[in-house]
């Protein structure tokens, strides 16, 4: 145990009169709380000092109950976090309610910090990442890896992986028609080229097949992964297209192998299955799997609504949906969302827009680990564009949309339960 933990305990121990006579609950619910979001920085913060935390789900929006401490009341202030502190009869009777087969709540012990990795590269690019964005925000400390750890597999000091916006395909986000004359794609492209060789690779599009096989392997290990916009389906399809060349010239230097679409094997992917593969460089999209340029819906309409499920029977997608509103606005990013019937039958849709006929917000278990596919770029920026300015959070401290991607980062610290269906 570390100095700083060892002394928050004493200082914990010393200074908190009633420790163990009273709770600090942290409501989650749209009228008590002004900051959701800090409030799993809170969380974290109190876990990464070796403190157990119970996450109330569906009690009040999935409010969390941690031990009162003055240093941990303080930092809720520090941090504009709402939090009421309850006697230890109220904290019991909160408890029992819950316990109780008539309510759908259950109360799961979180346990440790995980500790959290983002894939990206480094150096400045024209997009900002909404995970890095809310984390920062939140106060909830990661690092940063890229393909050389990857390979060097240092994923498997990480409890919980987010797959920046990145293209596994080799076809550097399909950038082509719109952006091949920008300097930052030509500087992109020449930087992966020179990764790829360096780390013995003739292609980009070979390096990203190993990456994909690599993160893959952490999964099956027991990892999480959490992946948006992009990273989604270019994933997927990486893993189907292992050992096959779908890329054109101009991405690679050779043409594509014949045929290559009776060549992909579904069987290898997470989520996704009979897709077809976009084969022009001139078109913005990977595959059937985004319903970008499908959608019939406009900005003033596009909501998703989440799914509801058994707090007590299955706690992970109830984990995984907590919010203060059961319908979120939508949002656009290069992959919005994805279809329907190329969802494998296996994984569950935790958030849809039914009207559209799309799953937004989707999630399954691969071996021993699990990973959450969340469609759009920022959950806060409808048309979220290269070369916009990033979001400030600071005017969207109680996102639902962001909310949903803090549940994913909290998600490796509880108890796990078996789930039952």
């Amino acid at each position: 145990m570390n100095l700083k933990k060892i002394a928050f305990i004493l200082f914990f121990i010393l200074f908190s009169a009633n420790a163990y006579a009273s709770y600090i609950l942290i409501p989650m619910d749209a009228e008590t709380q002004s900051n959701h979001l800090k409030a799993y920085g809170i969380t974290y913060w109190t876990l990464d000092r070796e403190l157990k935390v119970k996450w109330l789900l569906n009690y009040r929006g999935g409010s969390f109950l941690l031990p009162d401490a003055e240093i941990i009341q303080r930092e809720c202030q520090i941090r504009g976090v709402s939090f009421e502190v309850i006697s230890d009869a109220k904290a019991a009777q909160i408890l029992e309610e819950i316990a109780s087969p008539a309510v759908n709540q259950e109360a799961v012990v979180l346990e440790k910090a995980p500790k959290i990795a983002v894939y990206t590269p480094t150096g400045l690019k024209p997009w900002d990442d909404a995970v890095t964005m809310v984390l920062t925000y939140a106060e909830i400390p990661y690092e940063t890896i890229y393909d050389e750890e990857v390979l060097n597999d240092e994923l498997l000091l990480y409890d919980w992986l987010h797959l920046h916006h990145e293209d596994f395909t080799g076809q550097y986000g399909k950038f082509y028609r719109a952006y091949r004359s920008a300097a930052w794609y030509i500087e992109d492209k020449k930087e992966a080229e020179a990764l790829a060789k360096r780390l013995g690779y003739n292609k980009v599009s070979e390096e990203k097949s190993a990456i994909s096989l690599k993160i893959r392997d952490y999964v099956v290990g027991g990892g999480f992964m959490f992946a948006m916009c992009s990273a989604t389906d270019s994933f997927d399809i990486a893993l189907s297209a292992e050992g096959i060349d779908i890329c054109e010239p101009m991405f690679d230097g050779d043409g594509s192998d014949p045929g290559y679409q009776n060549k992909i094997d579904f069987s290898k992917t997470f989520a996704f299955k009979d897709y077809i593969l976009e084969r022009s460089p001139n078109v913005y999209e990977f595959s059937s799997i985004d319903m970008t340029q499908k959608r019939q819906i406009s900005k003033t309409t596009d909501y998703f609504s989440l799914m509801e499920y058994s707090a007590k029977w299955d706690p992970i997608p109830t984990m995984l949906t907590q919010n203060h509103t059961a319908l979120v606005k939508g949002f656009m990013g290069q992959t919005t969302s994805f279809s329907r019937d190329q969802i494998k039958s296996n994984v569950l849709v935790m958030g849809e827009n039914r009207t559209n006929g799309e799953a937004k917000y989707i999630h399954g278990i691969k071996g021993k680990g699990f990973f959450t596919f969340y469609g759009g770029h920022d959950p806060e920026d409808y048309t979220h564009r290269v070369g916009d300015p990033k979001t400030e959070l600071d005017l969207h401290p109680t996102s639902p949309g962001y909310r949903l991607i803090l549940n994913n980062v909290l998600f490796p610290a509880a108890k796990k339960k078996k789930q039952k269906t």
